[in-house]
């Protein structure tokens, strides 16, 4: 079965009713019209170049002679533009900053800017509600190089008529200056950024990840979406920003279709997607490879949570590729207004330091609660660690180190004291692990309420390297470590298959409750 997920004036994405991580079971041809596109192997994949309110027959036929077919039809338009007749000029050399912010200006509302192929060097740029950014075959937005063409932007101003705050800049949880991103909407609405093109931060040729810890303000994002709504990227490549590449911040109804996100694996801080204090965020059919965090899931420090209360919620995360990050999807540590009602679906996990990583700390307050948060039919090969939940996590902060932080004692619980919730992690299958099967570790004051893993395999490389499995103070390297829980109230083991543990397969301590059905534990060179 196959489903539209989302259609503009020009383009369309599709995702296969598949149980199958990412990949679909078996490639496909597409037809559109009758006429053969492309072959295909994902169970989202995307069509460009279309007719505005056009009609569109989608045939797709599997390599075992099953057929589907689909109609659907494109929105309507009542303008387009190209960048070019405003004067871009592409050649990668010349700046098109004024031609392109011009353009942007001048574009009636609902109209499409169009980038034809060519290499558009800029510096930010800003967007305004009710417009389509249409980057084609062969078109990228290239970042200037130079750090003077990045202006700060405060992190909050007062209303000269109400005194409140209004916010413009954010990093890692905080309120705080920042340069101005590549592509940046503050207050915005209706936003679409669209097409095979590129977005790239260029910051492989600047030295924005030589000098990041001297910085006078926050780096940059590539692209930073400052309380919109309704916004939609599709089939966007981004990559090589400052820092964080997609930030959207404190918005709602923001969906990323079969966009692609990259940056060198030693590339500091390039986490790819951080959703951060948003609702209703959608992320299927996404391919992720960074240097950091392929998805940080965050809803402010302490502070910024306690401040605003806007939990990361209905957050939808389906049919996605992360590879080479720290972790694949990351909720936090930066959750002080909690996160609820998220989903994960359908995802495959390869080469990461940590599949599912939950980190917060004491100090994140007592709004920093997780509810209703549910994983199923993830895969994951060669990720060191496949599930982390680490209530003791010790980077960021200026008091990481202190007593407060580290100590094991049950200290009194107050207005600083995080609480998680449930979590289920269901049906996954796991290869090629190296440090521990799961480390869940809560706090003694605030123990992690369920752990429940059903339909879940996990096997060790026979060549694993001892590592840490949770980034914590006085941490202990560990090798082919099994289930690993402290300070959970229950834990519920179903249908768990371990296969080259060193030492206990199971090992719990303060718990409350502990079940196990159908627990089996193998050697790993059968």
């Amino acid at each position: 079965m196959i489903q539209l997920l989302y259609a503009s004036s020009v383009s369309a994405c599709f995702e296969l009713d598949s149980s199958a991580p990412f990949y679909a079971p078996l490639s496909f041809r597409i037809f559109l019209n009758g006429e053969e596109v492309r072959r295909e192997g994902r169970n989202v994949f995307s069509l460009f170049s279309l007719q505005p309110s056009s009609s569109y027959t989608l045939d797709l036929l599997f390599d075992d002679g099953k057929k589907e077919t689909l109609s659907f039809r494109t929105q309507a338009e009542h303008c387009a533009v190209n960048v070019r007749d405003f004067g871009a000029v592409g050649d990668g050399e010349t700046n098109d900053t004024v031609a392109i912010q011009t353009a942007i200006a001048c574009l009636p509302a609902g109209g499409r800017l169009i980038f034809p192929p060519g290499c558009y060097l800029t510096s930010p740029l800003s967007l305004k509600s009710d417009l389509t950014l249409d980057f084609q075959e062969g078109a990228h937005l290239l970042g200037s190089p130079n750090r003077a063409d990045y202006p700060v932007i405060p992190g909050s101003v007062p209303d000269q008529v109400t005194g409140e705050e209004l916010y413009f800049g954010g990093f890692e949880g905080n309120c705080v200056p920042m340069y101005q991103s590549l592509v940046t909407a503050s207050y915005a609405e209706n936003i679409t950024i669209i097409g095979p093109g590129c977005i790239d931060g260029n910051a492989q040729n600047s030295d924005w990840w030589q000098v990041f810890r001297t910085l006078p303000v926050a780096r940059p994002r590539l692209l930073f979406f400052n309380r919109c709504s309704n916004v939609t990227l599709h089939g966007i490549a981004a990559c090589n920003s400052p820092s964080w590449q997609l930030h959207p911040y404190y918005s709602a109804a923001v969906s990323f279709f079969d966009v692609s996100v990259t940056a060198p694996k030693d590339s500091p801080n390039t986490d790819a997607l951080d959703p951060e204090g948003c609702d209703d965020v959608k992320i299927i059919g996404c391919r992720f490879s960074v240097g950091d965090d392929c998805i940080a899931v965050k809803s402010g420090k302490m502070e910024l949570g306690r401040k605003l209360k806007q939990p990361a919620s209905r957050h939808i995360i389906r049919n996605c590729l992360m590879e080479f990050g720290h972790g694949a999807l990351t909720l936090g540590s930066e959750i002080g207004a909690g996160v609820q009602d998220l989903s994960v679906s359908k995802c495959f996990f390869r080469g990461t330091d940590r599949g599912l990583r939950i980190k917060a700390r004491r100090g994140r307050g007592e709004d920093c609660r997780i509810n209703n948060v549910v994983f199923d039919g993830i895969r994951m090969e060669g990720v060191l660690t496949p599930v982390v939940i680490n209530l003791w996590y010790n980077c960021c902060d200026p008091d990481r180190y202190s007593e407060y932080v580290w100590s094991r004692d049950s200290l009194p619980v107050d207005e600083r004291t995080p609480h998680f919730g449930s979590f289920r992690f269901t049906n996954m299958v796991c290869t090629d692990a190296e440090v521990a099967a799961c480390y869940i570790d809560g706090l003694p004051e605030s123990p992690i309420d369920s752990v429940c893993f059903e339909n879940v395999s996990v096997s060790f490389s026979e060549t694993a390297k001892p590592g840490v499995p949770a980034m914590q103070n006085f941490a202990e390297e560990r090798c082919r470590l099994g289930l690993y829980f402290d300070n959970v109230r229950q834990v519920m083991l179903k249908n768990v298959s371990l296969k080259g543990v060193v030492g206990k397969a199971v090992i719990a301590d303060h718990y409350e409750a502990l079940s196990q059905e159908n627990v089996t534990e193998s050697e790993g060179n059968e």
